[in-house]
């Protein structure tokens, strides 16, 4: 197997991104940044440890206990990290640690110290600085180190979330890469469906495609949702059986070198859709594809969301499921009784990544966001509409990438046609 799909962000990308951090800080100021410590899952096991999106998005650096310090003073600029040093006897039993000593040319910092040591050497580095960058109470265990020097901080995440918000060429190129193996996990769970299965054992497929293609992680839980479950939007029991004649909604994506893919596809269970279902999912399909034509440079997920609601209330007319005037009903936003959440999220280092949305969503999209789109219906059992769309949930969600020329599909390669969907089910 090519190992080269295991691919990291050039060490270069880590030292543009703090000088561009240091071009908007003031003189005399520093800037903190800490990562995750280890969490405990039970007794004395922890869960497997990932870093701090923001910590990870200046360093590169993925060990627990640590912190990045930014230093400018008088136009000279300083990258400081603060580290676990090195072990044998921990190292023996829980794996290699980086080390100070090695830190600064690994990682291109300035300097590196032993962790122990942060709270004299923080104050001893800003004892004459007049302002500090600091996200209080979002690393917790950081607040007390930073509130003995500094009574008042400058919170840094709207800063570093704009700057996460525009991905750089390699980032679009890991993205893509977890789109792809999402991609390709969704597949093989069109694949491997059928009655009487559970809905762990299809969550235990993706997974399976996630490892074989050099992700070791979902972005998320994944959502591995049957029948009226499918209702529930972050449903993760998945321990049901799955029943002939029922929907398989799946909302799940990989972790590929610390970027997250986010798929969505909902399919038959047998293979077949029957004709409420069909009628449903191509109500959705359709609301999609509208809503993609607006995704595109200076328009805004406000805009995109609005003329999917246009379609879907057309549709859930036409089926009975709404009842009453057309333009009463899209003034009342009739459909979100049935269309629960929000067009879509930007992607990034998080699943739900970080950056202003602007207000009600109508921030001008711009060339190098990268966003989902995934409208749905769920109708509970209980809904006054007709009985057989009752029970029936269903999302498609892909992922895009703003671009010049509109939006490109990163996820195109999952299918989300019906006669696709049905071709590959039938095939297997």
């Amino acid at each position: 197997m090519d190992l080269a799909y295991l691919a990291e962000l050039p060490k270069e990308e880590f030292v543009l991104r703090r000088q561009r951090v240091f071009e908007q800080m003031q003189d005399n100021s520093a800037l903190i940044v800490f990562t995750e410590t280890e969490k405990r899952r039970n007794n004395d096991c922890d869960y497997l440890f990932r870093a701090d999106s923001y910590f990870w998005y200046l360093t590169g650096f993925n060990e627990p206990q640590s912190a990045l310090l930014l230093i400018k003073n008088e136009g000279l600029c300083r990258s400081i990290l603060f580290l676990r040093e090195r072990d044998p006897l921990m190292e023996t039993w829980h794996g290699k640690r980086l080390g100070v000593a090695q830190a600064p040319s690994v990682l291109n910092m300035d300097e590196a110290f032993d962790i122990t040591q942060i709270q004299s050497i923080f104050a001893e580095k800003t004892q004459n600085l007049t302002a500090c960058y600091y996200a209080q109470g979002w690393q917790t265990w950081g607040d007390a180190i930073v509130q003995s020097c500094f009574g008042e901080v400058i919170d840094w995440r709207p800063m570093l979330s704009e700057m996460r918000l525009i991905k750089s060429e390699a980032e679009i190129a890991l993205i893509q890469q977890a789109c792809h193996i999402s991609a390709l996990a969704h597949i093989r769970a069109m694949k491997q469906t059928r009655p009487n299965r559970y809905e762990l054992e299809i969550e235990g497929e993706i997974q399976h495609e996630f490892s074989r293609f050099g992700a070791r992680f979902p972005a998320y839980n994944s959502i591995v949702a049957s029948g009226e479950n499918a209702c529930i939007l972050h449903y993760n029991d998945n321990n049901a059986v799955l029943q002939d004649g029922d929907l398989l909604l799946i909302d799940a994506g990989a972790e590929f070198a610390h970027y997250a893919g986010d798929i969505t596809r909902t399919f038959p269970i047998n293979g077949k859709f029957n004709e409420a279902q069909r009628a449903l999912y191509q109500l959705v399909l359709d609301s999609m594809k509208v809503a993609v034509k607006h995704l595109v440079p200076n328009s805004s997920f406000k805009v995109a969301n609005e003329a999917a609601m246009e379609v879907m209330a057309d549709g859930l007319l036409a089926l009975g499921i709404l009842k009453g005037e057309r333009e009463t009903l899209l003034a009342e936003k009739a459909v979100k009784q049935f269309y629960l959440h929000s067009l879509g999220h930007w992607l990034g280092l998080d699943v739900h990544d970080v950056g202003d949305y602007g207000q009600e969503k109508d921030r001008p999209l711009q060339i190098g966001m990268v966003l989902t789109v995934e409208p749905g219906l769920y109708i509970p059992s209980d809904a006054d509409v007709p009985e057989q769309y009752k029970g029936i949930g269903i999302r498609i969600e892909d992922n895009l990438l703003i671009t010049e020329y509109g939006n490109k599909n990163l996820t195109s390669g999952c299918p989300k046609e019906i006669a696709d969907i049905e071709a590959i089910m039938e095939n297997h």
